[in-house]
């Protein structure tokens, strides 16, 4: 089992629609999030909204296989996971469907 503990930039003035599609994500479409964590083995995760000076971010961590959720993101055309990932994509400008090929964040403690 991993961890993931990563930021992804909010669009400028994107930030009520991030804790909209938060709220979403935990409320309407619950089970559906719920099933991606299934089939990744996600145990727990985490978003929080971080404002800055140098603009605002969503923090996310999770625990469970970390390359097997980030396939489940970047793969599965589930209806939900083609919102999911049209989302983030609005919201951060980061493209679950195309991984990056820069490392992990590195969990130091």
């Amino acid at each position: 089992m991993g961890v993931f503990n990563g930021m992804f930039p909010i669009q400028a003035g994107k930030e009520e629609d991030a804790r909209a599609f938060a709220a979403e994500t935990m409320g309407a479409r619950r089970a559906e999030f719920a099933a991606h964590h299934a089939r990744a083995d996600t145990i727990r995760e985490t978003w929080a909204l971080q404002e800055t000076p140098m603009g605002s971010f969503m923090l996310v961590w999770f625990e469970g296989d970390v390359e097997k959720s980030f396939a489940d993101l970047a793969t599965n055309d589930s209806d939900f996971m083609t919102w999911f990932r049209g989302r983030v994509l609005d919201l951060t400008g980061v493209d679950l469907g195309a991984p990056s090929d820069a490392p992990p964040p590195a969990v130091l403690v």
